[in-house]
C-alpha cells in the first residue's frame, strides 16, 4: 500500500522567502521613514535647511557605500574607467542633487499625502522625457495610460487643504528631475563598459553631490550651523535625529539595490505602487494633516494610472 506524499517547502525556500520578506520590510521601512523623518526635521522640528540636509544623507551614502561595496562586498566594485565616463557621473549626480534637494524642499511646505501623489506622475515624466531626448515611441495605449496619471494630480490639487504654490513647484521639479535623470544615465552610461549598478553609481555620485552641496548649503543656507548647534543644544536627540535619518536615506537605497536583484521588475513596480499608498496613511495618521474625498480621489486615480501604465507597457513588449 503506497501513500502519496505531499509536497513540502524545502528549508533552503522557506529562508528565501523569508530574506526576500525582510528585504521588503527594510526597503519600505527605510524609505517611508526617511520621508516621514524628513517631514518632522523641515516642517514640525525647526530644522528648515533641506540643502544641508541633503548634503547630510549624501555624506551618509558616500561612507556606508564605500563600507558596504569595498569591506562587504555587497555588490561588486566597478572602477571608473576613463575621464568621460567621470563627466557623465558627475553630470547625473547634479541632477540627482536637484532631484533630491527639490523633494526635501517641497516637504517644508506641503504635506507627505500631497508630496507622494505628486511624487506618483513620475512615469509621466519619464515617457515625456524619453520621446524628447531619444524619440522612443510608446504604443498609444501607453501613453493613455498616463492621462489619469496626471488627470488625478491635477484633482488632487484642486482638493488639497494644504496646497502651496511654491512647493508644489518645487516637488514636480523634483519628480521632473528624477525621471530626467533615469533617462539621461540610459544614453549617457549605455555603452557596456560603462555601465554601473546603482550601488557604484551611488558610490561615485555621492561624494560629488557633497561637494556640489557643501557651498551650496553655506551661501543658500548662511545661518545653517549656528542653528543646527543651537538646536543640538536645545534638543537632546537632535543629533541622533540625524544620524539616523542620514542612514535611512542610505538604508532606502541599498534595499532598493537589493530588492531589485532578488525579484522581478513586475514584482519591484507593484512594491512600490503600494509602498506610496502605505507612505500616505501612514503621514495622515502621523501628521493629522486634513485630507478631502476630492484629494483622495485625485491620488486614488493617479495611482491607478500608474499601474495602467505599468501593465500597458509589459503588454507592449
Amino acid at each position: 500500500m503506497s501513500s502519496t506524499q505531499q509536497p513540502s517547502s524545502s528549508p533552503s525556500s522557506k529562508k528565501q522567502t523569508l530574506f526576500i520578506t525582510s528585504l521588503i520590510v527594510l526597503w519600505y521601512s527605510s524609505n517611508i521613514g526617511v520621508l516621514l523623518l524628513n517631514k518632522y526635521l523641515l516642517s514640525n522640528y525647526g530644522f528648515k535647511f533641506p540643502i544641508f540636509l541633503t548634503m547630510c544623507h549624501m555624506s551618509a551614502c558616500a561612507f556606508l557605500s564605500y563600507i558596504s561595496i569595498v569591506f562587504m562586498k555587497l555588490a561588486p566594485l566597478q572602477p571608473i574607467k576613463s575621464q568621460p565616463q567621470l563627466l557623465k557621473i558627475a553630470t547625473l549626480s547634479v541632477v540627482f542633487c536637484c532631484s533630491v534637494v527639490g523633494g526635501n524642499i517641497s516637504l517644508r511646505y506641503l504635506p507627505v499625502s500631497f508630496n507622494q501623489a505628486v511624487g506618483a506622475t513620475t512615469p509621466f515624466f519619464t515617457a515625456l522625457f524619453a520621446y524628447l531626448m531619444t524619440f522612443k515611441r510608446e504604443a498609444w495605449v501607453t501613453y493613455g495610460a498616463l492621462v489619469p496619471v496626471v488627470a488625478g494630480v491635477v484633482i488632487a490639487s484642486g482638493g488639497e487643504p494644504g496646497f502651496h504654490w511654491f512647493g508644489f513647484i518645487m516637488c514636480i521639479s523634483a519628480t521632473a528631475a528624477r525621471a530626467f535623470k533615469s533617462v539621461l544615465q540610459g544614453i549617457l552610461l549605455s555603452s557596456e563598459g560603462e555601465k554601473l549598478n546603482s550601488m557604484n553609481l551611488l558610490l561615485y555620485m555621492s561624494p560629488i553631490a557633497v561637494l556640489v552641496l557643501v557651498p551650496a548649503a553655506l551661501v543658500m543656507e548662511p545661518n545653517v550651523l549656528e542653528v543646527t548647534l543651537s538646536l543640538g543644544r536645545q534638543h537632546r536627540y537632535m543629533w541622533l535625529l540625524l544620524l539616523v535619518n542620514s542612514t535611512m536615506a542610505y538604508s532606502a537605497n541599498l534595499s532598493n539595490f537589493l530588492v531589485t536583484k532578488h525579484t522581478s521588475a513586475l514584482t519591484l513596480q507593484v512594491l512600490g505602487n503600494a509602498k506610496g499608498a502605505v507612505a500616505v496613511v501612514i503621514s495622515i495618521l502621523l501628521f493629522r494633516n486634513p485630507v478631502t474625498v476630492v484629494g483622495i480621489a485625485g491620488y486614488t486615480m493617479t495611482v491607478l494610472g500608474v499601474v495602467a501604465y505599468g501593465e500597458a507597457k509589459r503588454r507592449c513588449r
